[in-house]
């Protein structure tokens, strides 16, 4: 099993390049609409999801607990799309994914006036139009990755591989990426990454039952599972209290009981003035 991520600017060829080399290597495409669709169904209301899904927002709304609970959907999503064989495309997949030993991180880049020229032959625009377009999507996704996991859309070196999408056609990125794949990830390296897809999922569906199901107030809640059935949780809260009901609503819940839970949650002795 392998997973490969997809990042890729604007009119690059990146979505019909993925699915090309999923058909290819019979892996399943996981698109930007299937992930969209899964945060809805789980529980995100739509209209909250349209303020954060690769776009550019204020920095109030930034801060906001809905731009939490978005990131914890979207985790979610992503984690359970790597429980197969899939490529999955944008929406930081990279960085989520990225401590699994059987994924494969790829960026796909291609020059602004070939960019340009795709743009204006697909959707009939003008010159202005397309440059528009170019520089509204770069600088979202600039702002998604930044604002969201912390890292720099121009920092390649979170990718296995870059590659210039203006200088290649589509046909032969696709044998490119076949062969990445196939002389990369080993039996080894499979079984691994497999162990660790399920184990971020776990610990990633602990997070969700106690922040976005009985909606304790823990911030910056993680949890980190050490050993074969250790969970430990990090994080800060207000109240003592709230550490003592996460571990109880933890050890009650059937889904969980294979795990020991530990905290490492902080307590604030500050209050806040109202």
């Amino acid at each position: 099993m392998a997973i490969l991520t997809v990042s890729r600017q604007v009119a690059s060829l990146g979505d019909e390049i993925c699915q090309a080399v999923s058909e290819k290597i019979g892996y399943k495409f996981i698109t930007r609409r299937d992930i969209e669709r899964r945060i809805i169904e789980m529980g995100f209301p739509e209209e909250k999801f349209r303020t954060f899904d690769e776009k550019k927002t204020n920095f109030f709304a930034s801060l906001s607990k809905s731009r939490d609970e978005y990131l914890d959907y979207l985790q979610t999503a992503i984690l359970e799309a790597a429980q197969e064989d899939c490529v999955l495309i944008g929406r930081g997949a990279n960085i989520v994914l990225k401590d699994l030993a059987n994924h494969i991180s790829l960026k796909f880049i291609c020059d602004k006036k070939i960019r340009t020229e795709r743009l204006m032959s697909e959707h009939g625009w003008t010159e202005k139009d397309a440059l528009r377009r170019i520089h509204e999507s770069d600088e979202n996704r600039s702002w998604f990755l930044k604002n969201f996991f912390n890292v720099s859309q121009n920092d390649d070196t979170i990718y296995h591989a870059v590659l210039n999408t203006g200088l290649f056609d589509i046909n032969t990125v696709v044998e490119c990426v076949s062969s990445i794949i196939k002389n990369s990830i080993t039996t080894e390296a499979e079984a691994l990454g497999k162990e660790k897809a399920r184990e971020l999922l776990t610990s990633q569906k602990v997070v969700n039952t106690l922040i976005l199901k009985n909606k304790l107030n823990i911030l910056f809640l993680k949890a980190e599972r050490t050993g074969e059935n250790t969970i430990i949780l990090h994080g800060v809260c207000e109240e003592p209290d709230s550490v003592e009901k996460a571990i109880k609503i933890l050890e009650s819940d059937g889904e969980f009981t294979a795990y020991k839970f530990k905290s490492a949650i902080s307590v604030s002795k500050e209050r806040r003035i109202h």
